[in-house]
């Protein structure tokens, strides 16, 4: 349910208001005077403020002017000699106006027309936070029996609701399955978002997950739309889910069984339509052995189990992704390097492969990248293996450029801190970096 603030000095038209509004299942709050409403406004985040400009100790449009860039929609309630004002507040960031006397569908017309309004502006704001700018190329073609089984199931669970389960060493493209399976659904058009169970701190976990209240705790000025909210209509992807704290787990499991949740110091459930997909390199029976991640959770989870085998048991795909990851370059491998891929004992799976090329694409001077492929072997480190082949200092500068995008996802203060130098300057190394054909994701390069 939408929280209004209706302010009102006409004690007979606010109680009219009020009720009519509670018939329609709206939380309704009340202020007679600029200054209550004025207080309210600053101890609860409200959906819509209905305002009558004429008030007996102040201007409305103070109260416009102060709050209409923040978080309520405005509705100006006017009497006719005050449309001009009306206007006016318009212009601070009022919504609508509604001139007295008004026919009550009129302004629940406005009412509903604000609350989407609201909720759209709110939505595309988290999503500049939480969605990928670009999303990753991704490539799924296999010669290898077990992968294309895999890929057939999961062509065949995508247009369903089901919950999928995909397991799979790191590396193997855990997160590329899960966005192709979004991909050939329903839901395709609608948003894909990533909850990166590894990343977030656990006493953060909830509020990331579910957003939380203005007021809910210190720091909480305004209210958080949280990343289950985000996926509406679309995909929830829990990456790493086996890393979730078990104190968030409880909570996770009402959401899967009824689509409801309450953010953080809501009183209110909120309902979403989303699908879940999860991620795992970890043993799951074990951590419920262990009294780490919760039986029933697993099993609401797991309706679809799809394993993603090891690199090192499809090394037949290894040509097709070398081709595919130096199609974007413009570059060639000879058979004999191509060979030396194939043998290699592949613990990073696919990014380690995919790392490998590209790196070798922006070192390598000349057509073929096999002078700066990087293999890591017994008695020979890669850096060893990198300065027996002379690079320049300008190369070796772009690689860690390049390992330092890579480590810090884009943080271009980060990068500009540990390379001691300014945000400038990172932005023209990584615009120069961009101009030796590389394809970098969640960037604002200049």
């Amino acid at each position: 349910m939408s929280c209004i603030l209706l302010v009102e000095d006409d004690k007979n038209l606010r109680y009219l208001i009020k009720r009519k509004l509670e018939e329609k299942k709206y939380i309704v709050d009340e202020a007679s005077e600029g200054e209550e409403a004025i207080r309210k406004l600053k101890e609860k985040c409200y959906d819509i403020v209905l305002l009558d400009i004429k008030l007996p100790d102040m201007d409305g449009l103070e109260i416009v002017k102060e709050f209409s860039k923040t978080e309520p929609k405005f509705i100006i309630i006017t009497g006719y000699g005050d449309i001009r004002t009306a206007i006016t507040a318009v212009k601070y960031g009022a919504y609508d106006f509604i001139q007295k006397p008004f026919n009550f569908d009129l302004l629940e017309v406005s009412i509903e027309k604000a609350l989407k309004e609201k909720k759209l502006e709110e939505e595309n704001k988290a999503l500049k936070s939480f969605l990928f700018k670009k999303e990753e190329d991704y490539f799924l073609e296999t010669r290898s029996p077990k992968f294309k089984e895999v890929l057939e199931t999961a062509k065949r669970v995508a247009p369903t609701d089901l919950p999928v389960l995909i397991r799979g060493e790191t590396g193997v493209g855990k997160e590329v399955l899960a966005r192709f399976i979004h991909s050939v659904s329903d839901r395709k058009d609608k948003p894909f978002v990533v909850v990166d169970c590894t990343t977030i701190p656990e006493h953060l976990f909830e509020s990331e997950l579910f957003g939380y209240e203005k007021g809910a705790f210190t720091g909480a000025t305004q209210r958080k739309i949280g990343l289950v909210e985000l996926a509406n209509k679309g995909t929830l992807f829990l990456d790493e889910i086996g890393d979730m704290p078990v104190s968030v787990q409880s909570k996770l499991l009402r959401f899967v069984e009824t689509k409801r949740f309450r953010r953080v110091g809501g009183l209110k459930d909120v309902e979403v339509d989303v699908r879940i997909i999860s991620a795992t390199n970890k043993n799951l029976e074990q951590l419920i052995a262990e009294g780490k991640f919760r039986e029933d959770l697993y099993y609401r989870i797991n309706a679809v189990e799809l394993e993603i085998p090891s690199l090192r048991e499809r090394k037949e795909d290894i040509p097709l992704l070398v081709e595919f990851f130096l199609k974007k370059f413009g570059k060639k491998i000879s058979r004999q390097a191509l060979n030396e891929l194939i043998n290699y004992s592949w613990e990073g799976n696919v990014r380690e492969l995919k790392n490998i090329i590209e790196r070798a694409a922006i070192l390598s001077t000349s057509e073929y990248v096999d002078e700066a492929i990087c293999l890591k072997k017994k008695n020979v480190s890669c850096i060893e293996n990198m300065m027996n082949k002379l690079p320049s200092l300008e190369e070796l500068e772009l690689m860690y450029l390049e390992f330092l995008y890579k480590k810090f996802n884009g943080d271009v203060d980060a990068i500009a801190q540990i390379l001691g130098c300014s945000r400038r300057t990172v932005f023209r190394k990584l615009k120069n970096l961009r101009e030796r054909k590389v394809n970098f994701k969640n960037t604002t390069l200049l």
